[in-house]
């Protein structure tokens, strides 16, 4: 049976004016327009200092999706949450909402700075439409969920940015709602929070319509169904994520990188395999793999010195974020390298848990008190991540042999 669509946009445009001047003076002329039920079919048509934020977008989303926006700070993405939550008004096309719209588009959106949090969650919920029977149900789990109970009787002036964020989401998460528009709202705050949240979309997302906003591209292949890339107001598809994410990163110049290798003279990698792909040092490869797949790295190595040596495997994001990291310190398992010997390590990663989405793989030797580097190679390969992970936060666990 196909699912209810929740949000139903076509063609939509909006443009902006540069010029506060010319701004005032065209808005009050569109005014005028439509108070006096003139038809001027200029709406398709930029006057002087005006520009396109957002240029002729259509997709539409069922009940237990999830679309990730994505695109460049000043692409257009938050032009088109304001316009779906209803704050803005668009210049041309349809926009359709139905059922109960949750949104948390901006940093404190919402909020009286006066007021306390505790009286900011009755407004908040308010605005979306609770009564105050509802409010009072909710206000336990809401204060729970956000972890503010001590500062709840707090001016939100006093608030940091990220405990603003932490109350905006418990109250936005709280409703019964059957569209929940978010934009970047988990940019701040600490990991644990954030894997928090993750966890309630995961819950919502099986009975309501969301979009999501995101410079995080594993994130996004984490959350989304599908894909809106924006560029510049226009957008492109949706799109399934993986290709979505592609865009994205050859839009954003990530794509392009080289292999660079750091040392190698007394201790040296001769030979680097995954799953028994031999990697080429001088040529940057690409790997995938589905989610919760084995993984198995091999490592030649020689040496001219006699060393109790760390071998260590960083997998970060395109934007060099370090995401995961394993090594033989971490297991309390010695590696020694002997002078004019070969040295053979096996690495074998029962399930893939890292989240679906692009990253750089690193391979470092070090010494044992993690003081000297002997051989580094940076971004030896990109591996791709596919699926959808069955655990959120799952750590992957490495075994290691040598001989």
């Amino acid at each position: 049976m196909s699912k209810e669509v929740l949000i139903s946009v076509e063609g939509v445009s909006k443009k902006f004016c540069r010029n506060l001047r010319k701004s005032l003076k065209y808005g009050i002329q569109d005014l005028g327009n439509e108070i006096f039920g003139r038809h001027v079919d200029r709406k398709l048509i930029l006057r002087p200092g005006e520009f396109w934020a957002v240029q002729n977008i259509s997709f539409t989303l069922k009940r237990g999706e999830c679309l990730g926006l994505i695109g460049r700070n000043g692409a257009g993405k938050t032009t088109l949450l304001r316009m779906l939550n209803g704050l803005i008004k668009p210049d041309t096309g349809r926009i359709e909402m139905r059922g109960r719209v949750a949104a948390l588009i901006a940093l404190g959106a919402g909020f009286n700075p006066v007021l306390t949090g505790r009286e900011n969650i009755y407004v908040n919920a308010a605005v979306l439409g609770l009564d105050r029977r509802e409010i009072n149900e909710k206000f336990d789990e809401i204060v729970e969920f956000s972890e503010l109970s001590e500062f709840i009787d707090m001016p939100i002036q006093s608030y940091s940015s990220g405990m603003v964020v932490r109350l905006g989401f418990a109250i936005a998460s709280s409703i019964d709602s059957d569209v929940l528009i978010l934009d970047e709202i988990l940019a701040v705050g600490d990991a644990g929070f954030r894997a928090k949240c993750y966890k309630k979309i995961d819950d919502l997302s099986e009975n309501t319509a969301v979009i999501f906003v995101s410079h995080s591209m594993p994130h996004i292949a984490r959350m989304c169904n599908t894909v809106l890339s924006i560029d510049r107001g226009i957008g492109t598809g949706p799109l399934s994520t993986p290709v979505g994410i592609a865009i994205y990163e050859k839009r954003s110049g990530l794509k392009q990188y080289n292999t660079k290798r750091i040392g190698g003279q007394e201790i040296r990698f001769d030979d680097v395999l995954i799953n028994n792909f031999r990697l080429n040092f001088c040529q940057p490869a690409r790997v995938e793999l589905e989610f919760s797949d084995h993984m198995e790295f091999k490592f030649s190595l020689s040496s001219s010195i006699d060393e109790s040596i760390v071998i260590d495997i960083t997998f970060h994001t395109l934007a060099g974020e370090p995401v995961a990291e394993c090594n033989n310190f971490v297991i309390d398992m010695p590696i020694v390298v002997h002078k004019k010997q070969k040295k053979n390590v096996v690495v074998t990663i029962s399930e893939m848990s890292l989240n679906p989405g692009l990253y750089r793989v690193s391979f470092l030797i070090l010494s044992k008190n993690m003081m000297d580097h002997y051989d580094w190679l940076q971004d030896l390969c990109e591996l791709q991540v596919s699926g959808k992970p069955a655990i959120a936060g799952q750590q992957f666990i490495s075994k290691w042999l040598q001989t």
